[in-house]
């Protein structure tokens, strides 16, 4: 039991009023001796048991009248059955990660889990208050009719959301909300891959979870879709393995067309070559046949499509260098030519370059006047022989060391970005037409040219920094917080609809799909949303173990839809006593007043005589 306004049970503290007038009550009066006075003591010594019953009687009813009054003002609450409930602040936890999409005895599971909310909703009252938590966290409160019309205008998330995190925002809100009785209503698919932790439930509040106990039905989707390499030239392929239980095919599309269709067998990857006729950056996609689960059909890739960069190895640029431009060249990446220039910066003259500091420590004073000539704002410093760790963007730079090296000193506003680091120094720069190096390409300087991420690397700085139109491929989950490239300042959907963006980071779309980043006027990469490959897997966890997913000794389970509704308003105090408290303290005013009366009349006719004396 609980109670709404504590303070008025101080009231009840009046009860001692009739008990001490009980206590104290005399009877005063002048003592006369008259013959008949000895018929008044007979009656009195005859009627003085009924007299003291029912002085204590009232007394009783008096104390009890009080005690109740007292309760009712402080509007107590049970948890018993009832039609009513107690003002209570109600948050449903309403799970709409992409997997609810799943369609079950012909109705998406969505839909089956907003019926059962708004079920639950149309038994608040006027008093109560009510929200609406989704599983990207997002909150609407109001009104009961508000919450049903927020209830029928969501929809399935392109991803897993945050459901756990959602949990613990509506736990907050009704922690916040003021009202003695707080519920928070969970309805979810009770998915693995989304309770992957247990919530620890802060506070008071009753925790109600609902989930389906049937097995979640087979699927098929999408495991992986990627471009290989991101910049084709103008030939490349696509990576497909899907998720399923047997082989699947598929189609390739890119743009409006279809590039390309293929069978993927179980769990293995699939090659798709091609050489589309397509330049600059394109939006793609795979899809697979669709099932119980459509959102997870479709997959999104993006890709730069242009000529093969034309390629000039400089000798000073080492043998590692000239063999690895050699394998590109065997594969169609690049071509002889003119265009780009793999060279130690002291024989560069023109741009675009891959640049190195030369082997030779002569010749850094010839490499610093090279580089100010063609305008690149660094300069080699002071060298340093130690060996040191290589930290960079992705995997690339994964184990490299540097036992040589030059400080690389900008000069200026150097507009640049650092692909890789010794310590906090600055160890690859990047610029417009140019990559800049700190250690000669050599064995002995880094163990970059003997390590298996020298050729992609090489690869990536001539196909993606200095040939073509530059950018890069970010890829990311709906809603995930993605960091802001330089100089992008907005987003553009495959339809043409421009979003901006602004600061070190922003939020990705929650829909999945291709969107370019946009630099001025200019396309300068892509931002490929895709779901978790997690939330194609169905697998639910029973009962009981969802219940443990919740760390609270007031979390409940609800076995059937039914028992969620009923129970929605019963996790906190439901039902209010005020109004049966006020019902019984009327009858006992009631009772007191027939005891009183009552006893009066009989007083008087068992006392009647000329003269009622006391002792």
């Amino acid at each position: 039991m609980g109670f709404l306004a504590p303070w008025y049970l101080l009231v009840a503290g009046a009860a001692l009023v009739p008990l001490l007038i009980h206590l104290l009550r005399r009877r005063i009066g002048l003592q006369v001796e008259f013959p008949a006075a000895r018929y008044l003591a007979r009656a009195e010594r005859e009627h003085s048991r009924t007299l003291r019953l029912r002085n204590l009687l009232l007394m009783l009813l008096r104390v009890l009248a009080v005690v109740l009054l007292a309760l009712a003002a402080a509007r107590p609450t049970t948890r018993s059955a009832g039609a009513g409930h107690a003002p209570t602040a109600l948050a449903i936890v309403l799970d709409n990660s992409m997997s609810t999409g799943v369609v079950e005895n012909g109705t998406p599971l969505l839909e089956q889990l907003k019926t059962v909310a708004r079920g639950a909703v149309a038994q608040a009252s006027t008093e109560d208050r009510a929200w609406l938590v989704t599983a990207d966290g997002a909150v609407r409160g109001g009104s009961p009719a508000a919450v049903r019309d927020e209830i029928d205008r969501v929809k399935a998330l392109g991803g897993a959301g945050r459901l756990t995190d959602a949990l613990a925002r509506a736990i907050g809100v009704v922690e916040a909300s003021g009202m003695d009785a707080r519920q928070v209503a969970v309805l979810t698919d009770g998915q693995r891959t989304s309770w992957t932790r247990a919530v620890d439930v802060r506070g008071d509040a009753h925790v109600l979870v609902w989930a389906p106990s049937r097995a979640a039905p087979a699927n098929r989707a999408l495991a992986l879709v990627e471009a290989r390499p991101v910049r084709w030239t103008p030939r490349g392929a696509v990576a497909v393995r899907t998720m399923s239980a047997d082989s699947t095919s598929f189609r390739i599309a890119l743009g409006a067309r279809t590039l390309a269709r293929g069978t993927a067998a179980a769990g293995e990857e699939a090659m798709i070559h091609a050489a589309p006729a397509e330049r600059g950056w394109m939006a793609g996609s795979v899809e697979i046949e669709p099932d119980e689960l459509t959102a997870d059909n479709t997959r999104h890739f993006a890709l730069w499509i242009g000529a093969a960069p034309s390629v000039r190895v400089a000798p000073s640029a080492g043998e590692f260098a000239r063999n690895a431009v050699d394998v590109l060249r065997s594969s169609q990446r690049v071509v002889e030519g003119s265009g780009i220039v793999v060279a130690a910066a002291d024989e560069a003259g023109t741009i675009p370059a891959l640049l190195m500091a030369p082997a030779d420590p002569v010749r850094i004073g010839a490499a610093n006047r090279a580089l100010e000539r063609l305008g690149i704002p660094w300069r080699f410093g002071t060298a340093r022989r130690e060996n040191g760790v290589v930290r960079g963007t992705g995997d690339q730079m994964r184990g490299v060391s540097v036992a040589l090296r030059y400080d690389l000193v900008a000069r200026g506003a150097a507009s640049a970005e650092t692909l890789a680091v010794v310590g906090r120094d600055p160890w690859i720069v990047s610029g417009p037409r140019y990559v800049l190096v700190g250690s000669p390409l050599t064995a002995d300087a880094s163990t970059l040219p003997v390590s298996a991420s020298f050729l992609p690397w090489l690869g990536d700085v001539l196909s993606s920094r200095l040939h073509g139109e530059p950018g890069v491929v970010r890829v990311a989950t709906p809603l995930q917080t993605v960091a802001r490239p330089p100089g992008v300042d907005a987003l553009e959907s495959t339809q043409g609809a421009r979003t901006p963006v602004s600061g070190n980071a922003f939020e990705a779309p929650g829909v999945p799909g291709t969107y370019f980043l946009i630099e001025g006027s200019r396309r300068a990469g892509a931002l490929v949303v895709n779901s978790e490959v997690a939330e194609s897997q169905l697998e639910r966890w029973p009962a009981a173990e969802l219940g443990r997913r919740v760390s609270s000794p007031a979390a409940r389970v609800a076995k059937t839809t039914d028992d969620w509704r009923r129970l929605a308003f019963s996790g906190a105090s439901r039902r209010s006593l005020a109004v049966p408290l006020l019902v019984a303290a009327l009858l006992v005013i009631a009772a007191e007043l027939v005891v009183s009366t009552g006893g009066a009349r009989g007083i008087g006719t068992s006392a009647s005589g000329p003269l009622q004396t006391s002792s």
